[in-house]
Order: C-alpha cells, then sequence, then structure tokens
C-alpha cells in the first residue's frame, strides 16, 4: 500500500487546457499527489520529461507535433521506470491494444471520474499495473480473432509452473507480499522471476505480461 506520507508526483500531457486544468483540480485534494508540470503537445513533453521526469505521466494520444503514440515509444526508450496512465477519447480495441503492447501501465477513457485516475495511479505505483474493464474487455476481444491468436502462439515463451503460479496471481490483482506468501518465496524473488518473464515475452510493462498470458491461455 502506498504510505500517506510518499509523495507521488505526476504531469500532464493533453493539448486541452481546459482538460488540463480538470484533472489538476480533480487532483488537488488528495495530499501525496503532486502536481509537476504540463505539456500542450509531444515535443514539449519529450523536452520536459527530460529537464524534471515526474512518477506518473498521464498522456493523452491526440496531441499536435508529436502524438501519444509516437510520444510514447520514445519516452520507453530512454525512462523505463515511469508509469504511463493513457488518457483518451479513444476507447477502440485497436488503440488500447497498441498502446499497452508499447509499454503503457494502464488505460483510461477521458470519461473516467477522478476516483478511478486516483487508483489507476495508485495501481501503477504499488504493483506497476492497473487493470481495468476497458483492457480486460479489449484482451478478451483480441482472443476472438484466430488470425492474431495463431500469431502469438507461434512462438510462445516456456514458463515454468512457478512462473504460471505467479502469473496467475499477478492477474488477480494480488501484490508481490501477498504473492510472497503464497508462493513461499520472498518479494525480492518474486520480483525477480517477474522481471525474467517480461524478458521471456519481450512485453514492457505487466499489463503487457498479463495480456501475453491471456492470449496465450497461461491464465485459464
Amino acid at each position: 500500500m502506498i504510505s500517506s506520507s510518499k509523495t507521488i508526483t505526476f504531469s500532464i500531457a493533453d493539448d486541452h487546457k481546459i482538460f488540463r486544468d480538470g484533472i489538476k483540480m480533480s487532483l488537488a485534494s488528495v495530499s501525496y499527489l503532486q502536481f509537476l508540470w504540463e505539456a500542450e503537445n509531444g515535443k514539449v513533453l519529450i523536452d520536459k520529461l527530460h529537464n524534471a521526469k515526474p512518477d506518473v505521466l498521464l498522456l493523452d494520444i491526440r496531441m499536435p507535433l508529436l502524438d501519444g503514440i509516437e510520444a510514447l515509444s520514445l519516452i520507453r526508450n530512454d525512462f523505463a521506470d515511469l508509469k504511463i496512465i493513457v488518457l483518451s477519447m479513444y476507447d477502440d480495441q485497436l488503440t488500447i491494444r497498441k498502446m499497452i503492447d508499447l509499454g503503457a501501465n494502464a488505460y483510461l477513457t477521458k470519461t473516467a471520474e477522478a476516483d478511478e485516475i486516483i487508483d489507476a495511479i495508485k495501481g501503477c505505483m504499488e504493483e506497476e499495473v492497473y487493470i481495468n474493464q476497458i483492457v480486460t474487455s479489449s484482451v478478451l476481444h483480441q482472443l476472438n480473432h484466430k488470425k492474431y491468436t495463431r500469431s502469438s502462439l507461434a512462438y510462445p515463451a516456456r514458463f515454468s509452473k512457478k512462473e504460471i503460479e505467479i502469473l496467475k496471481l499477478i492477474a488477480a490483482d494480488k501484490s508481490t507480499e501477498e504473492i510472497s506468501e503464497l508462493v513461499f518465496l520472498s518479494p525480492r524473488t518474486v520480483e525477480k522471476i517477474r522481471h525474467q518473464m517480461k524478458q521471456k515475452t519481450g512485453v514492457k510493462s505487466i499489463a503487457g505480461l498479463i495480456m501475453y498470458g491471456l492470449r496465450n491461455n497461461l491464465l485459464d
């Protein structure tokens, strides 16, 4: 759990000032959240990231000069540990899957309430990922398309029984501490195994790892 004494810094990248102001106002009452800066386009976003990196970035997709998709690709090369929550007007399956595959830690639509944004921030900071209904639905929709499923299964990673057990617990939203107790391993070992699974699959986030497990029927 996040300690109330731990400050989490966040920044917003969105081309609409009214939306940026609304997010800042919605999160202003949360004592442990500290606003760092805002960017009105992708180019400004990249420049500001190199000067002051927040803990969490709230990222829009449709932005001038450099859109959110291009920005996310660049960000993941230089800021692997930055938690990125996509906040977009788009809710189509292709866009959601693309952003998660590129390394987004969470995906919300702009209709999300402040409480869900706060939950997403906490989820990303505590366990690297926030899986909500929109992401789950996207994965299930993907599984219904046989062509994509076959390509996913072409060269599946080989997981041990312990790795699959841990993957299922991650998908069940268990914390590292809870998983360590259930599988009788130290939290550090659980984190190491989680990192190894990401390396095996080539995904960049826990969200991507869960999606990989769903696509390849590892979570049945």
